[in-house]
């Protein structure tokens, strides 16, 4: 034991002295981590040294490949289309509303089949988890409810922190701690039914050619990773953003990454507020806000923002033909109802008790009917 621990020590005095761990390395280490093979102190030593010096795409491909192997129950939806997961990964510097989940749900309504995988709050005030658990997801059902769910309504979440879905060791150390690690990324791709098709908010423009050559390195075929900042470049987000410029990076079909920057005029919207499009960090009010939202009644920023979100979704499989005209059609969507009645399918599919799902929603509905 005593070789073990010092073995492991010296992985970590590594790290911080800036020295990077092999694919293996970091697989092996992050093992001992999720089997709690080591103290906490080393556990815990371990993530800080790793995220102080930044991890490299080999370091997070290690972890994400223990983290798959060893703690994560597979599933394989019978669907005839691609699975598309779409996440940030936390960690930046503007709380915003749950962009992503309203985004993937007007995707879905789109006939994108989204294999969902997120967290409940670490570093954010409202995680994924969190608002589709509000709305009336069965967040905490088993992975054979969202592999039916996937199949049935075309959108599933797992919740990555439930150990029904990573039984060994992965909701024991989210739950520990409350800063960013490797694990924003490295878990949040391990997604039980592994998509090949994929869209990533990050919190640091430093993260997008690292979670980019990870997502290259573990298989998949189309992806976008890109992070947005404010209007004076001091804040950033882990989404496309209308306040400002967002850098992204593309990987096409025929493998080719290309690097760009766009911008929310280009796209056709005026420039947002902060205030706009922060969160309340109250479940319930953000629930609400994206019913209304999904029924096309809530115009404005907020709309903008979760169409800007969706288009690198809907231009990837191929339902627009840029991005530009992803939000369009993004927009006709949230207008046209399908998106509130997609959630409304997802609800009663994944769920260990439909009634109580059904129930929940109506009485959002009813609810969300009362002005703010």
């Amino acid at each position: 034991m005593e070789e073990k621990l010092r073995a492991f020590g010296a992985g970590v005095n590594d790290l911080i002295g800036g020295k990077s761990l092999s694919r293996a390395q970091a697989k092996d280490m992050f093992r001992q981590v999720l089997l709690n093979e080591q103290p906490d102190l080393q556990q815990g030593a371990f993530l800080a040294a790793i995220t102080a010096k930044g991890a490299t795409p080999q370091e997070i491909a290690g972890s994400w490949e223990a983290i798959y192997e060893i703690d994560t129950i597979k599933v394989t939806p019978n669907v005839s289309s691609p699975l598309v997961d779409n996440c940030g990964t936390g960690m930046d510097a503007l709380k915003t509303f749950n962009i992503s989940t309203a985004a993937s749900i007007v995707a879905a309504a789109d006939g994108i089949v989204m294999a969902k995988h997120g967290a409940r709050a670490i570093t954010s005030r409202c995680g994924t988890v969190d608002i589709v658990e509000a709305l009336g997801v069965d967040v905490e059902c088993d992975v054979a409810v969202v592999k039916k769910s996937i199949e049935t309504a075309g959108i599933g979440m797992f919740n990555g922190m439930s150990p029904k879905v990573h039984p060994t060791a992965l909701g024991r150390i989210l739950s520990q701690i409350r800063f960013g690690t490797i694990l924003n990324i490295a878990a949040s791709l391990a997604n039980p039914a592994l998509p090949h098709y994929g869209v990533r908010g990050v919190y640091s423009p430093s993260m997008i050619a690292p979670t980019m050559d990870t997502m290259k390195e573990i298989g998949y075929k189309q992806a976008f990773v890109f992070h947005g900042q404010n209007s004076s470049g001091t804040k950033g987000m882990d989404e496309m953003s209308t306040l400002g410029p967002t850098t992204v990076m593309e990987l096409d079909r025929q493998g080719a990454v290309s690097s760009y920057t766009i911008h929310p005029r280009e796209m056709g919207m005026e420039i947002a507020r902060e205030e706009d499009l922060l969160t309340s960090g109250d479940r319930e009010l953000e629930a609400l806000r994206i019913l209304r939202l999904l029924r096309g009644e809530e115009r404005g920023p907020r709309q903008d923002i979760v169409c800007l979100n969706a288009a690198p979704i809907l231009y990837m499989m191929g339902n627009a033909d840029s991005l530009k005209a992803g939000v369009e059609r993004a927009r006709s969507i949230l207008d046209s109802g399908r998106a509130i009645k997609k959630l409304q399918d997802w609800i009663r599919a994944q769920s260990s008790d439909p009634a109580m799902g059904e129930g929940r929603f109506n009485d959002l509905m009813a609810r969300a009917d009362t002005p703010a």
